[in-house]
């Protein structure tokens, strides 16, 4: 049923990169994925640049697919209401809206793909899930590594900035997505998953 379009010039699929928009949060590690979305828009030159849905937008074609990059502007913890909201508009399955993420359980330089499943405590995911009913959202997490101590403030670990040596590591992950991202949308999530989960 999502699959036929009325027309061609139609959004296809959705990636969405999870951030907070305020410039104090750029770099944190929280960020990951609005710094892994610029990457995928500068490699399909797309200006990320129109406000709609809660969001700042670009269109792009990837693998012949019309593709939306969206950075929900919502704050992180709200993200659904972004997502949702241009997924009624364009009537896209969850299936075809890729989310890219921070996971404090993997270490910085890691990245792992999953076709589906739970918020695994990341706020953002956890409102879009909240909000369309649906977990089977394609999702690219990529490590910011775990807190330096039990008891270091979680809030203040994922709000923090990214050392050089980690940045280094972000950017050649937010590469990784560049390439993940056409596996994905050309329907080999497989195959991504076994080039790039670490």
């Amino acid at each position: 049923m999502f699959g036929k379009k009325k027309f061609s010039s139609s959004i296809e699929y959705m990636v969405v990169g999870l951030g907070n928009p305020d410039k104090k949060y750029e770099n944190t590690r929280h960020n990951t994925g609005f710094i892994c979305l610029d990457k995928i828009a500068e490699k399909f030159s797309c200006d990320v640049n129109r406000i709609k849905y809660k969001s700042l937008v670009g269109e792009c074609t990837i693998d012949g697919k019309k593709v939306l990059l969206m950075k929900p502007q919502t704050y992180m913890n709200n993200s659904g209401q972004a997502v949702v909201e241009a997924m009624n508009f364009y009537k896209i399955p969850p299936e075809n809206v890729i989310l890219i993420f921070d996971d404090i359980s993997l270490d910085v330089g890691k990245m792992r793909i999953r076709r589906k499943g739970s918020h695994g405590g990341q706020n953002g995911v956890k409102n879009i899930i909240y909000l369309s009913g649906k977990d089977t959202f394609p999702r690219i997490k990529v490590g910011i590594g775990k807190k330096p101590h039990p008891d270091y403030d979680l809030a203040a670990w994922v709000l923090s900035k990214f050392t050089g040596d980690e940045i280094k590591l972000i950017d050649k992950m937010a590469d990784n997505c560049c390439e993940a991202i056409k596996y994905i949308i050309d329907g080999n999530v497989d195959k991504a998953m076994n080039l790039f989960n670490s």
